[in-house]
């Protein structure tokens, strides 16, 4: 990060985001919103604050690459793509529509902006390797950042590819947990407890590092700890500690919510509240 990120802008956008997300889930009428929700502040961060990328040019060879692992938080992926230019936000209401270009899962093939086509879980971090040695072998400064969700980690590919990064130095890679502690079928301890994913990654190899994922600064700072350690023969990971539907009041820690749209009452509630926010920030300057 060469120059200091816009701490206001990167909240603003991520308000704005969490709108976006609600706005097209609810004209879908299908969707999932709660990954999508807890992960805003993350994407925001990197989209607005850390990756070196260009809407203008979606291929330029000197771009950082980021692979949303959790595809099924898409609409978290396709708001960051409107907001930064990629994509026309008129796009954003044809969300899941016959024809559309935004599928439920995003596709590399439609979406300017979109690396890899992505839904199938614990499959990201494998491809995000791959993209990374290629990378190292073209000799380019280019990072690669792979946003994955905590229930993903029970996947054992996943765990094959951070031995895998961790045996051969990909150290142009940052694996990031959206770590809410929920998933489709309830919480991720009941459903196969993950134990202590900071202390797993680091048994493998990792250097490791723990971020508030909703705390702007919060994951500058473990953002900016992550670059320092790149380039040191081992692969980054941060776990941040996240809210599921983080900025809805009745989506908020409810795994209920993982994959439902809202109906016409509750989308007027939560586009309320997360207005309400977007003017704060805007407020704040």
């Amino acid at each position: 990060m060469a120059n200091a990120p816009d701490v206001g802008l990167i909240r603003s956008m991520a308000a704005q985001m969490r709108l976006d997300v609600v706005e097209m889930i609810a004209k879908a009428g299908s969707g999932h919103p709660g990954g999508s929700l807890s992960a805003a502040d993350i994407v925001a961060a990197l989209y607005f604050g850390v990756m070196k990328h260009d809407p203008a040019d979606p291929s330029w060879e000197g771009r950082d690459r980021f692979v949303l692992s959790k595809g099924h938080a898409a609409p978290v992926l396709y708001a960051a793509l409107a907001e930064s230019g990629y994509i026309d936000r008129e796009h954003l209401g044809t969300l899941r529509k016959l024809g559309s270009i935004l599928q439920g899962h995003p596709d590399s093939k439609k979406v300017p902006g979109v690396e890899v086509s992505t839904g199938s879980l614990g499959q990201g971090l494998s491809i995000s390797n791959g993209i990374a040695l290629g990378l190292k072998l073209d000799r380019s400064a280019s990072r690669v950042f792979c946003l994955m969700g905590d229930g993903e980690l029970q996947e054992g590919q996943v765990w094959e590819a951070a031995m895998f990064a961790a045996h051969h130095g990909v150290d142009n890679l940052v694996a990031i947990v959206d770590h809410n502690g929920l998933q489709i079928d309830g919480a991720c301890s009941d459903v196969m407890c993950l134990g202590d994913v900071e202390a797993k990654f680091g048994a493998f190899g990792w250097r490791t590092i723990i971020a508030d994922g909703h705390d702007v600064e919060a994951l500058l700072r473990a953002f900016e700890a992550a670059e320092t350690a790149l380039g040191g023969g081992v692969p980054v990971v941060i776990v941040c500690s996240t809210v599921k539907g983080k900025g809805v009041s009745f989506m908020e820690g409810n795994a209920g919510w993982h994959g439902k749209a809202p109906n016409a009452d509750e989308t007027q509630r939560a586009v309320a509240e997360l207005t309400a926010v977007l003017e704060k920030e805007a407020a704040r300057g």
